[in-house]
């Protein structure tokens, strides 16, 4: 596989998100009802809305995003290649104000491109539909409007994995299993990360989550181009 892509121009992420409110009781009633509209087809009979309410990070019309964790590379070319990984958390309007200042400062040529594992079906457009909630103008990497398929700057590793194969899903840490690149899920899960975050209100620990998989995707797209993965020596947190 080639993506013919220089790897500086790439703007590595991944997000990490949570139920908007701790418990369903905190909803609206017209909130709780539209939740149990818009998952009746998942729930079936098997769960009431409340007992499914620790999913609703899942849907970005329910959830909240409560970190945002990117890498990028510097001097790639050289043996001293550094990957430099920084994250976003907080306030999720300030989360969305300042990775779209990196973007619209560091990552907005034509030649760059955003990157995450599954981006397409979910960060990417997880991260626009709550820019859009909270009145926030999309950056042009985001904003797919009129844009022909060639033309969207978002590369996927798991659409890469695919091949074509849309019937297709493997996880991230599937993957990095079979792909002999150390695993970063070795701390929490992603169906976790909302009781780290409301009830032992642990942020560090879902940001160290988030950037392991940040460097992950990294290192599968590495993979992919037979490059040499990241060592832990060359990466930096800024």
């Amino acid at each position: 596989m080639n993506t013919k892509i220089n790897f500086e121009n790439i703007l590595f992420l991944d997000i990490e998100t949570v139920p908007e409110t701790e418990f369903y009781s905190d909803l609206s009633e017209e909130k709780q009802e539209l939740f149990a509209s818009k998952t009746q087809y998942q729930r079936k009979e098997e769960f009431t809305p409340e007992e499914f309410y620790d999913r609703a990070g899942i849907w970005a019309e329910f959830g909240k995003i409560v970190c945002i964790s990117v890498g990028y590379f510097a001097n790639f070319k050289t043996k001293d290649r550094e990957f430099r990984v920084t994250s976003f958390f907080g306030d999720e309007v300030q989360i969305l104000k300042d990775f779209k200042k990196l973007i619209n400062l560091h990552f907005n040529k034509a030649v760059h491109v955003l990157c995450a594992h599954n981006g397409k079906e979910f960060d990417f457009p997880y991260i626009a539909r709550r820019m859009i909630i909270h009145q926030i103008e999309l950056p042009e990497k985001l904003n797919l409007f009129g844009k022909k398929p060639w033309e969207i700057p978002h590369l996927d590793t798991l659409e890469l994995w695919k091949f074509g194969d849309y019937k297709h899903y493997t996880s991230l840490k599937l993957l990095t299993s079979i792909l002999n690149i150390p695993s970063p899920k070795d701390d929490i899960s992603g169906g976790e990360v909302g009781s780290v975050y409301y009830k032992e209100k642990n942020i560090k620990r879902i940001v160290t989550y988030c950037e392991k998989d940040t460097i992950a995707v990294a290192q599968l797209l590495l993979r992919f181009n037979n490059e040499p993965l990241i060592e832990p020596v060359n990466i930096v947190h800024v």
